[in-house]
């Protein structure tokens, strides 16, 4: 396996600290307008949007009751099947409004997946709020964020939570491995 600094050598930077902080501001000020004061359960997918959602809900200012699952479709595979919850959701959703909030949305299985999972738990409304989102056309039909920071190329990505075969999440930026 490839070092992290072998991946940092071939890699261009996309968004630095900087940029990524503003982005997750302006996301803040987004949320706190659609919540409208009313108490949301702030619902982290790990591991992944560990970094972005610290962030996030320190620039939202409607209070919150939080949670977390951890959920995946891989298993060790590289391609996704079904989904399994490594730990599943406490909070109670009935006729609440769920604020799901992860590292990315790529073609949105899992999240799509934890979505139906909330309604079915009675949730009023799922709203989602993702750090990055792909641009491609390969996005299940209806699957899109609510809220997104900023926009990424087709590309392998890391940093700000999201890892290079499991390194390099703590990284203060967003990289893409050069083509």
């Amino acid at each position: 396996m490839p070092s992290l600094a072998e991946a940092l050598a071939r890699a261009e930077l996309l968004y630095d600290r900087v940029e990524l902080e503003t982005a997750i501001a302006d996301m803040g000020r987004a949320v706190d307008a659609a919540l409208d004061g009313e108490r949301a359960v702030f619902l982290t997918v790990m591991h992944g949007a560990l970094v972005f959602a610290g962030q996030l809900a320190l620039a939202i200012r409607t209070d919150l009751e939080f949670d977390y699952v951890h959920a995946t479709r891989y298993r060790g595979a590289t391609d996704g099947g079904e989904l399994h919850w490594l730990r599943e959701p406490w909070v109670a959703m009935e006729n609440r409004t769920v604020l799901l909030v992860d590292d990315i949305l790529d073609e949105g299985h899992t999240l799509a997946a934890i979505r139906e999972d909330c309604l079915r738990r009675g949730a009023r409304r799922v709203l989602i709020a993702t750090l990055c989102r792909k641009r491609h056309d390969r996005r299940i039909a209806g699957m899109d964020a609510d809220f997104n920071g900023v926009e990424l190329p087709d590309r392998y990505v890391f940093g700000y939570g999201m890892d290079y075969h499991e390194q390099g999440r703590n990284l203060p930026a967003i990289y893409a491995l050069l083509e």
